[in-house]
């Protein structure tokens, strides 16, 4: 097209006239103007250049923020749900080496889900107790991380977030931590690392250089990690000995970047830089954006040599376009104006389709937000029917302990009422007879039973109500004799011999004295139901104290648990009764373990023994 122009021009006459002072007047001046409109077009596009490129990698910037934003908030939930995860509090309460694997294999099966990197249990003290990488060489358990910032942070404040070389590792990363509280107090820390190698991956897939760096300017995450842990000024002496003792860094030197600003004040901000694999230094504008939730920011370095270059050509060639009709070259001035509109056309189309694109990122991110709000909602609310599934449970139970020894409660107050008979009729003859002393003897005797039939109905109607009252000490003989008052009279009339073992009553446990009745209740029927009450039966029921805690026992001299059903034996729904829900066992278990406790079981053919460990009030 510019050659057609070119030979149409070169086609037309010659127009002779002007004296040669007007040529050289015509040719000073035009030479004027083309240079005076060179100069300002070279300053106008390069400004304009400059301030597409801040727009531009602005946009980008925060585009890369809201994705960091959106891999911490992620990450961010997962502490917070294993805190109150049931298992891990057990196994820092009990450290029984079962629990502790259990939790090693939960926490495993966590990492492909959640993309963390490792996810590891501290105690009070910071010691490791179980990993998502128990079974690799380098496994984080029995490691001693208590000088870690992060576990001292969640300490004193009970949460923490941390980004730190791996002592062990010696992969960076954000460590995320959450403090673990029992009804006693501190019981350790959970802590997850996350690594942003899969962020840093997308980063690298666009043109422009970016990196996070902290207050003290350290870069943490960036798309060239030839310069992670660079800094973006020299640290002053006096605060690099600590950055090395707390070896957050390593041993990483803490250079700084080969990024020089171009002028000490300028808007926008222009910088030289030196990419790795470049031998020779770059022209970039540099943007700086708040990385949300955090005390980071990230930077962008956009490349701006070929696109200010572009710009200023841009300019200088409209600027030709429009003097070309004041030298004679309309033609030309037209084809060159309308090549300037269709470049500024397809300029303005592609930054629309930016603004786009970036506004259907952002609307995506918003719903995945939504989405991941609502997903804890839910969570909550199934927790919350959970619970409330349970508790109906445990009140289903109690009743059906009702229902099995009503029998042996309505013979427990049959005998006291026929004995109230007796004793009335005597009492009638007597005033017949005018003895006043027998009928005050019979009188006091007939209070005495009907005492007793108080304190049967009276447990009857505690231990049937619903609600109950919060945990506190409970006194260990009550809980015994309560059970024992319900089942007394079934066992003398099924059971071949009954021993038991009250302690005194100032053995008391945390817990609530009817829950831990009921558990009680519950294994003493399934000793009764183990020995089918023949003759050479025999069941005890006996105490031990420890250090701190009592141990509570329940023996029999059963056929003993089948291995099958003992391998499951707190499962729900495992039983070997005919009759049986399998939920019994389940909800001692419960109970036991909502107060810190533990069940043990032994079982051969000789005889079952269940142990409950509980621990002591003093």
């Amino acid at each position: 097209m510019e050659s057609s122009v070119e030979k149409d021009v070169d086609t037309l006459p010659v127009v002779a006239g002007s004296s040669a002072i007007s040529k050289l007047i015509y040719g000073a001046l035009a030479v004027f103007l083309i240079l005076g409109a060179l100069l300002a077009a070279n300053d106008y596009g390069r400004n304009r250049a400059y301030q597409t490129l801040e727009t531009r990698a602005t946009s980008a910037a925060e585009l890369n923020a809201v994705l960091l934003r959106t891999v911490l908030e992620k990450q961010r939930s997962l502490p917070f749900v294993l805190s109150q995860d049931r298992d891990l509090i057990s196994a820092l309460t009990s450290r029984s080496e079962s629990m502790l694997h259990l939790v090693d294999r939960k926490l495993e099966s966590l990492i492909e889900g959640t993309h963390a990197s490792v996810i590891y249990l501290l105690d009070a003290k910071g010691t490791a107790l179980s990993a998502s990488n128990w079974q690799e060489p380098t496994s984080f358990v029995g490691i001693d991380y208590s000088f870690r910032p992060y576990y001292l942070r969640a300490l004193a404040s009970g949460s923490a977030e941390h980004y730190a070389l791996g002592t062990i590792s010696k992969r960076p990363g954000l460590y995320i931590s959450r403090r673990i509280d029992g009804p006693s107090g501190l019981l350790g820390v959970i802590v997850v690392k996350v690594e942003f190698d899969e962020l840093e991956a997308d980063w690298r897939k666009s043109s422009d250089p970016s990196y996070v760096i902290d207050p003290r300017g350290i870069v943490l995450i960036t798309s060239f990690p030839e310069w992670r842990f660079m800094a973006q000024a020299p640290i002053p002496p006096d605060q690099v000995g600590p950055i090395r003792e707390s070896l957050q860094f390593g041993a990483a030197p803490l250079a700084p970047l080969s990024v020089t600003p171009a002028l000490t004040q300028s808007s926008p901000d222009r910088v030289t830089a030196q990419l790795p694999g470049s031998n020779q230094d770059a022209e970039f504008i540099r943007v700086r954006v708040p990385v949300p939730t955090t005390s980071w920011s990230l930077q962008l370095l956009a490349p701006a040599g070929a696109a200010v270059t572009e710009s200023i050509r841009s300019a200088q060639l409209a600027a030709l376009a429009v003097l070309a009709p004041v030298l004679g070259f309309t033609a030309f001035f037209l084809y060159r104006r309308g090549r300037a509109l269709r470049r500024l056309h397809y300029q303005e189309q592609a930054r629309l389709e930016l603004e786009r694109r970036v506004a259907e990122r952002t609307e995506a991110l918003s719903t995945a937000h939504a989405e991941l709000v609502m997903q804890a909602e839910e969570r909550q609310k199934t927790e919350n029917k959970l619970q409330t599934v349970q508790q109906e449970l445990v009140q289903a139970n109690r009743l059906a302990i009702l229902g099995q020894v009503t029998a042996g409660v309505a013979h427990e107050i049959n005998q006291p009422v026929a004995a109230i008979r007796s004793y009335a009729d005597n009492a009638k003859t007597f005033l017949s007879r005018n003895q006043m002393e027998p009928v005050k003897e019979n009188l006091s005797a007939i209070a005495g039973l009907t005492e007793r039939i108080g304190s049967i109905t009276d447990e009857l109607r505690t231990f049937s109500r619903k609600g109950t009252s919060d945990a506190g000490p409970a006194a260990v003989s009550d809980v015994i004799e309560g059970a024992l008052l319900l089942l007394g009279s079934r066992f003398r009339q099924t059971v071949g011999k009954i021993t038991t073992e009250t302690p005194p009553v100032e053995v008391k446990v945390h817990g609530n004295r009817i829950r831990l009745e009921q558990v009680l209740i519950n294994l003493m029927q399934n000793a009764l139901e183990a020995t089918e009450g023949g003759p050479s039966s025999r069941i005890s029921v006996g105490y031990a104290l420890a250090d701190d805690e009592v141990q509570l026992t329940v023996a029999d001299n059963g056929p003993g648990i089948p291995p099958e059903i003992m391998q499951a034996l707190f499962t729900p729904f495992n039983t070997s009764k005919d009759r049986g829900l399998g939920l019994g066992l389940v909800i001692c278990h419960d109970i036991v373990a909502e107060y810190g406790g533990r069940i043990e079981v032994e079982s051969n053919n000789a005889g079952t023994k269940f142990t409950v460990h509980l621990k002591r009030v003093v």
